[in-house]
């Protein structure tokens, strides 16, 4: 597990190139991130006593609180998940469990931890995918099984070793299964094998054997998981795995084989081990929608409920274990962020020990026409670099003057100050009833250059603001 060595600036910069404005917001966050990569670097005495600096995010909805969080996730490559506090205060605690959070944690961290993995063995893994694709692709005849009796000392074999406490593996690899193999067949794979090494044969269709998806799922009870009790492995030694036949290009059904044969080459108790570490010293856990957990938020009942989730999530917060299906973690260094637009409450009726593990508090400033503009072109993602590169699917080359980008913000800042404020979630609202014709016609059109202008943008959606009954329904 690499630490992070980024700078606050770099994260700043870095943060930026997605989200606009905020600088207050970004700035904390890379404070915070970068006391991660500080406390790593202290002795391991000095780095148990050092607890991250939990942040709680203020500001109306659509100014970039999830975005911040996500994408600083991102960056850093830390596993990240996003919980709503409002999961858990359903009328009867329908919700899932409040640790459930910390289980999804640890298992985006083991994807992430198995990915790194297959990565390092990946050479080894092609290698043998190959392998198995030029038998895929040339077949010898299957030699018969010899019986004989093997079939009652195979099971009593698997009961003694049941009876030991081993689990018996009930897998079957046909790719294992000896095989006549000619001279004209052998002589055939080669030439196979070398197309395959010149990238010759990855259209050609193939069948493969691959797991059932449904036979998956079927061990995976959510509320074994809740738990922390996985069945998943367990059943799966005891039932022979069902394979289901599919025909694919090579390409695709070497990536298929590619992972199967990775999972033969790493060590599940060294991913769940590290993933786990991971989780442990660099997961982050946003929790959105907690202002609506606060026992004033204006709602008619469950007001102890709410009170009683804020007390659930607090010793998860403060630091404590949790038993996983990969092991027991522990949550003292886990970051969490908490956000919420405190419209009808305010930070401080959240209760007090709840308040105290959230010591850093920002506030996200309400978005301006001015930003709105920059939403539009400045990041990476921009929306009308979005919208010109789905058009222009179509041959259609769509361009937008300035004048008309100042007016779509213009229009959208005054939606948002007339009716409900939705932060820049407005924009996608307004430049999709824009471009609704274009992007219904733009197939049937001939290849052709459009300008999107200010006049444009004010017959097709300069209207429908100025009417208040009508902009409310429809932008």
């Amino acid at each position: 597990m690499d630490p992070i060595t980024k700078t606050p600036k770099e994260i700043v910069g870095l943060l930026d190139q997605y989200v606009i404005g905020q600088a207050d917001a970004k700035k904390s966050i890379a404070i915070a991130l970068r006391n991660r990569y500080r406390r790593m670097q202290l002795s391991s005495d000095m780095q148990d006593e050092i607890t991250p600096k939990n942040m709680l995010m203020i500001g109306p909805t659509g100014v970039g609180k999830t975005e911040l969080a996500r994408r600083l996730a991102k960056i850093v490559k830390a596993p990240f998940v996003k919980v709503e506090a409002t999961k858990f205060t359903e009328v009867g605690y329908v919700g899932g469990d409040v640790e459930s959070m910390v289980r999804d944690l640890v298992d985006v961290a083991v994807r992430m931890e198995k990915d790194t993995q297959f990565e390092t063995v990946r050479a080894e893994a092609v290698k043998r995918a190959n392998k198995r694709l030029v038998k895929l692709l040339v077949p010898a005849i299957k030699k018969a099984k010899k019986n004989n009796g093997a079939d009652f000392s195979n099971l009593m074999t698997m009961f003694q070793d049941m009876q030991q406490g081993k689990m018996p593996d009930m897998q079957a690899n046909d790719d294992e299964q000896p095989e006549d193999v000619t001279e004209d067949v052998k002589n055939q794979r080669m030439s196979v094998a070398d197309q395959l090494a010149k990238g010759l044969l990855e259209s050609q269709e193939v069948e493969i054997e691959t797991d059932d998806p449904k036979q998956s799922m079927a061990g995976n009870n959510p509320m074994m998981n809740q738990m922390g009790i996985d069945l998943s492995d367990t059943l799966g030694q005891m039932m022979p795995k069902k394979r289901i036949k599919r025909t694919m290009p090579v390409s695709e059904a070497r990536e298929i084989l590619v992972r199967e044969e990775s999972e033969k080459l790493v060590n599940d108790a060294d991913i769940n081990h590290d993933a786990i570490e991971r989780a442990q010293n660099t997961g982050i856990i946003f929790i959105d929608e907690v202002d609506k957990i606060t026992s004033k938020s204006k709602q008619n009942s469950g007001e102890f409920s709410r009170e009683g989730v804020q007390r659930d999530i607090l010793p998860i917060v403060e630091g404590t274990q949790i038993q996983t299906k990969f092991g027991p973690i522990n949550t003292d260094h886990i970051l969490f962020i908490a956000a919420g637009a405190f419209a009808e409450s305010k930070p401080s009726d959240l209760i007090a020990e709840l308040q105290g593990r959230f010591p850093i508090r920002v506030e996200l400033d309400d978005l301006s026409q001015e930003d709105f503009v920059k939403i539009l072109t400045e990041p990476n993602n921009a929306l009308i670099k979005q919208y010109i590169a789905l058009i222009g699917t179509d041959n259609i080359k769509v361009t937008f003057t300035i004048e008309a980008i100042n007016r779509i913000a213009e229009l959208a800042y005054q939606l948002n100050h007339e009716n409900q404020n939705i932060g820049a979630r407005r924009l996608h609202t307004v430049l999709e009833k824009l471009l609704e014709d274009l992007l219904y016609e733009g197939p049937d059109m001939q290849m052709g250059d459009i300008t999107i202008t200010e006049s444009y943008v004010n017959e097709k959606i300069g209207n429908i603001v100025e009417d208040k009954d009508l902009s409310r329904y429809i932008l």
